[in-house]
């Protein structure tokens, strides 16, 4: 008999941003800058609902720029995401429980979304870490994506 492991879904990307622990977190906590950065490229972010406590959480619908195509998870052209906001440590990590709600079973399931922030140098690096990715969540697509989202919390906050 042989037994399969289910495979460690894990997907994760970092940066140095020339920012403040303080200036980063509030980044998670203020609805106006989390929509401003969160959304991969190719997409814009609403935030609908937005409770910024541990048990509190938001809303996020994210939209395809060029619906022609756009894979969404949701909708043809759009994801919508239910966040729950597990921890909130200031300036030290946020913790986040996501669900898409899709009808595709391969987005299905609750992904945990561990963001901290580290004093480096002259900055703080951000590492995001995804575990308990849906299957129809792509590595590389989803790692850039994260590297892309780093990437404009880094213009908004440098």
């Amino acid at each position: 008999m042989t037994i399969e492991l289910a495979e460690a879904r894990t997907h994760s990307a970092s940066r140095v941003i020339l920012a403040s622990p303080r200036t980063l977190f509030r980044a998670f906590v203020d609805s106006e800058m989390l929509a401003s950065w969160r959304a991969p490229q190719g997409m814009t972010a609403r935030i609908p609902r937005f409770d910024p406590r541990v048990g509190g959480g938001y809303l996020m619908i994210l939209t395809y720029e060029d619906a022609a195509g756009a894979p969404g998870k949701s909708d043809a052209d759009r994801d919508v995401v239910q966040v729950k906001f597990a921890e909130l440590a200031a300036e030290e990590r946020v913790v986040e429980l996501v669900r898409f709600e899709s009808d595709d079973p391969d987005f299905a399931g609750e992904m945990r979304l561990t963001t901290t922030f580290t004093q480096f140098a002259d900055g703080t690096r951000v590492t995001m870490t995804a575990d308990q990715v849906p299957a129809g969540i792509g590595k590389a697509d989803h790692e850039t994506g994260i590297a892309g989202s780093l990437k404009k919390l880094a213009l908004l906050t440098e």
